[in-house]
Parts: C-alpha cells; sequence; structure tokens
C-alpha cells in the first residue's frame, strides 16, 4: 500500500471519515466540530452539532448532504445549505452508526437504552422500512453493548457491521439473513484481540476492516475470506475508514487526529 497524503484535520481524537467526493471529505471526532477538508488540508466549512456534543458518526448522502447521528439526544440529524433538521428520533434507543445505501435508503446501528439489544434498522426517509436483530434460530445477531458499530453497504447489498464488543464483523444479506461472521485473521505479528472498529467497501466487493489494537487494515471478500492486511505504512490506531469513488482508502488515525489516504488495490 501506498500513502498519498495524509491530511491533518485539526481534531485531537478522529473518529469518523465519509468521502463527500474524490476531492474532499467529511470528519468528525470528540468535539461538536464537523470539518470538510480537501485533499490539499484546505478547511472547507464546519459544522456544529445542534447539542454541542459529538456526533456519533457521519455519513453522505448521493446528493452531498451531511447526515450525522447524537446518542444524547437520540436523534439523526440532516445538514442542508447550514440548516439542520431532525429527521428520526428514537424513542428507548439510540442511534450508533448509519451508512446511505445504493438505494438511498439510511442503515442506522442503534442499542436499546439499557444496553441489552441492538439492531440494524433501515429507513426511507424517518420511515422504517425493515429491521434485522435476530438469526433465523432466534439468536441476536450483534452484540447489545452500545460500542461503536459501524456499518456499510457493500456492491451486492450485503449489509457489514463491525460489531466492537462481539470481536467480529457480521454480514447479512440484503434481506438480512446471515451470510458470515468474521472473526480476525491469525497472524504471529497481530497479538491483540480482534476489535473492529471502521468499516467500508469497495467497487470490488471487498470489506476493509480497520483494526484499531493491531494497527491495520483487514481486506476481506464477499465471502467472509481474509485477503490480506493492508499494514507495514505506519498506520496508528485506524479508527473510521471509507473509499472514495476510485478505490482510494481514507483512514482516521484516532489519537493523531490525520486522516491517511491509501492506494491499495493491485
Amino acid at each position: 500500500p501506498d500513502i498519498i497524503s495524509t491530511i491533518k484535520t485539526g481534531h485531537k481524537y478522529i473518529c469518523s471519515v465519509t468521502c463527500l467526493n474524490e476531492k474532499q471529505v467529511w470528519t468528525s471526532g470528540e468535539t461538536a466540530d464537523i470539518k470538510c477538508l480537501s485533499i490539499q488540508m484546505v478547511l472547507q466549512k464546519t459544522i456544529k452539532t445542534k447539542s454541542g456534543v459529538m456526533p456519533r458518526d457521519i455519513a453522505v448522502e448521493t446528493t452531498g448532504t451531511l447526515l450525522y447521528c447524537d446518542l444524547n439526544t437520540r436523534t439523526v440529524y440532516k445538514v442542508t445549505n447550514d440548516q439542520t433538521e431532525e429527521i428520526i428520533t428514537l424513542q428507548g434507543w439510540r442511534p450508533n452508526n448509519l451508512c446511505v445505501t445504493s438505494s438511498g435508503d439510511l442503515l442506522v446501528t442503534v442499542y436499546s437504552d439499557d444496553w441489552t439489544q441492538s439492531k440494524v434498522v433501515r429507513y426511507s426517509g424517518s420511515t422504517i422500512k425493515q429491521t434485522i436483530q435476530f438469526d433465523d434460530k432466534g439468536q441476536p445477531l450483534y452484540s447489545g453493548y452500545g460500542y461503536t458499530k459501524y456499518i456499510s453497504e457493500n456492491r451486492n447489498q450485503d449489509i457489514c457491521v463491525a460489531d466492537w464488543g462481539a470481536g467480529a464483523v457480521v454480514v447479512v444479506n440484503q434481506a438480512g439473513n446471515l451470510r458470515f461472521r468474521y472473526a480476525g485473521h491469525p497472524s504471529p505479528t497481530k497479538n491483540q484481540p480482534f476489535k473492529p472498529y471502521g468499516i467500508t467497501t469497495d467497487s470490488q466487493s471487498l470489506i476493509l476492516i480497520a483494526d484499531f489494537e493491531n494497527h491495520c487494515i483487514h481486506i476481506v471478500d464477499t465471502d467472509g475470506q481474509f485477503l490480506r492486511y493492508i499494514d507495514n505504512c505506519g498506520l496508528q490506531n485506524p479508527y473510521g475508514v471509507c473509499v472514495d469513488n476510485n478505490d482510494s482508502l481514507f483512514v482516521c488515525e484516532y489519537c493523531k487526529g490525520n486522516v491517511q489516504k491509501i492506494r491499495y488495490s493491485k
């Protein structure tokens, strides 16, 4: 892998990155500021969360509209022309992480107030279209904890959740049926438990997973087979990840506050 560029975001701790286009990314960290930066590190815009608390996650619609979720207010917000509006507010549940699908739906990982249950909810606008919570034996698909559960839709419409609490990536098909769980790959050089954070997918339907403790990215195919690591490029504590339309990977380095742009495809 080649690090093409390093974007210094000005976040002390950076959690999420999402591509607006090939030249701009939105970033968020552990403050109320959501920043849009150019690849040349020029700050283009700053949005402050309505509650003044850090956003749990951010996403971008195909139109370029910014979305973010706020645990404290239990709300998913949409920011259009600097106007922030509530689009989804939950009762008894809190929105954790989110992504926009190819069809324009919104997938949100949510957890219950008592931290016993988690599920994935598909929204069209503010209308619930689908809930994914249990496998065909009635067992929970996801750990109950309110820890991060970054989510991404693959090109084959699989829904991929990086379940930090379970130490696994859980992949279901469009209907919500379990396809596989990926619990990491044994390696003599990766000696920390697999605790996935950010997750994204590319034009080849490869799944890219941030392994915070082992300072690397796992690349997995559509059937959950490990292909290779992105490492040996000095990555530190990778957290949120995204891929642009040219299959360049953007990785948040949590403690450095940087986003690394990496060319990884052969």
